[in-house]
């Protein structure tokens, strides 16, 4: 979610006189609060659905209602994030589970950005931004599997990392097959953080039985947290089916924006959306979207 204190023009109403090379051009009102949410939507056998309209979406804000004052449903360049799990344990599967994270990113839009962050016994950033896909190969080409599993503190340097993202649309891939046991932050410094900032997150878990339990239940919650979802495969060829997976649904989301009506007071405030069936579709279809944000301050 993209929340923005406007007080200068920003996207809204489209020109419709554009020279033949220019870009869109947006407009918004001044002194307005733009709320961003990038949406999932699926049926019940977990199918995408496309072709919705604007009339087919309510948002409730606080359980107020908003006027749906920005709807896209196209394919937009991404801000990613690539947090791969370099502990000992993942060594028999990293080559798969490589070649599975740089499928994901061939199936992204092409003008997407990525980064690489390994973590093990630390976190660490081993490839800045780039949209080049062999630089991407490379870098998870040449580290080794080692020591334990830092999962928060590769979670928290990742968000640090989006700071610096070109595109609004963020979301970061998160590939593991344990438990954090090493890391010098905890889960709530991740959920707290992500509640703070506009950062999809799809864990990926290969999770062992004897951490499984509670390493699926931290993975979920992130994901709730970020507006993103949890995958378990069970298996590396699984892991690839679903990380394409992923990269498909983010090219297909659903872009809606509004104006807050709540005050400027840095409380949260709590999202829902509704969605409302066109004839001929199910009736019970599921939205998956960021359920809250922090509000500005005055």
């Amino acid at each position: 979610m993209k929340l923005l204190r406007l007080s200068t023009v920003l996207c809204l109403l489209t020109s419709t006189a554009l020279a033949p090379q220019e870009a869109p051009v947006y407009k918004l009102n001044v002194n307005v609060d733009l709320v961003e949410l990038h949406v999932s939507v699926v049926d019940d056998k977990d199918r995408t659905v496309s072709g919705l309209a604007q009339d087919n979406f309510r948002i409730l804000e606080n359980r107020v209602e908003q006027p749906i004052k920005v709807f896209k449903h196209e394919d937009i360049p991404v801000s990613l994030g690539l947090v791969i799990d370099n502990s000992r344990s993942i060594e028999p599967r990293k080559a798969r589970l490589d070649a599975a994270a740089l499928s994901f990113v061939r199936k992204s839009n092409a003008e997407d950005e990525a980064f690489i962050v390994h973590f093990d016994f630390d976190a660490r950033l081993a490839q800045d931004f780039t949209g080049d896909e062999e630089v991407l190969e490379q870098v998870l080409g040449r580290v080794k599997p080692f020591g334990q599993t830092a999962l928060y503190d590769a979670m928290i340097l990742a968000i640090d990392q989006m700071e610096k993202a070109k595109y609004p649309k963020r979301a970061i891939l998160l590939i593991t097959d344990g438990l954090d046991n090493v890391s010098r932050q905890n889960l709530n410094d991740v959920l707290d953080r992500l509640k703070r900032s506009r950062v999809a997150v799809y864990p990926v878990g290969l999770l062992s039985a004897l951490e499984g339990e509670k390493a699926e239940l931290d993975l979920l919650k992130i994901a709730e947290a970020s507006g993103g979802k949890a995958y378990f495969p069970e298996n590396p060829e699984q892991a690839k089916t679903m990380m394409e997976r992923i990269a498909r649904d983010l090219r297909e989301q659903y872009t809606l924006g509004y104006s807050s009506s709540a005050d400027r007071d840095g409380s949260w405030r709590s999202v829902r959306v509704e969605i409302i069936p066109p004839p001929g579709l199910p009736k019970n279809l599921n939205a998956n979207y960021r359920h809250g944000y922090y509000g500005p301050l005055p």
